[in-house]
């Protein structure tokens, strides 16, 4: 039923300024809107709404970037000062990107927020 239609993501943020800046000049995502309920920019055709919440971050991917070129998405935004994560559980190469067993690949960062992103490549 709702396998035609766009995807809206949510994002929870506790500074609206901060979270601008990032997802608009680090992310380099469309802004379309900020009101006193949301800022929203488009990506890839759909939708995400960022909203003031008091929150902890979770620690589990809340949103992600299917990518065609992971090294050179990676190497771009660490140019502009977003830090990759690195897990002990994960062998991960100098870049921070993890090759799944499925040929996948895939790297992940926080927001300013501390909501954990990421970025992956998977296999045709």
């Amino acid at each position: 039923m709702l396998g035609s239609n766009k995807i809206v993501g949510f994002v929870p943020t506790k500074d609206y300024a901060k979270a601008r800046t990032f997802y608009e000049k680090v992310l380099g995502l469309e802004f379309v809107n900020q009101d006193q309920f949301a800022i929203e920019f488009k990506a890839g055709g759909n939708m995400i709404r960022i909203a003031k919440a008091d929150f902890t971050p979770v620690p589990f991917t809340i949103l992600g970037w299917e990518v065609q070129t992971i090294d050179k998405v990676v190497k771009e935004l660490t140019g502009r000062g977003v830090t990759f994560e690195k897990y002990s559980f994960l062998k991960q190469n100098e870049l921070g990107i993890w090759d799944a067993p499925g040929g996948a690949r895939v790297a992940w960062f926080k927001d300013p927020d501390g909501n954990l992103l990421s970025v992956s490549q998977h296999v045709s």
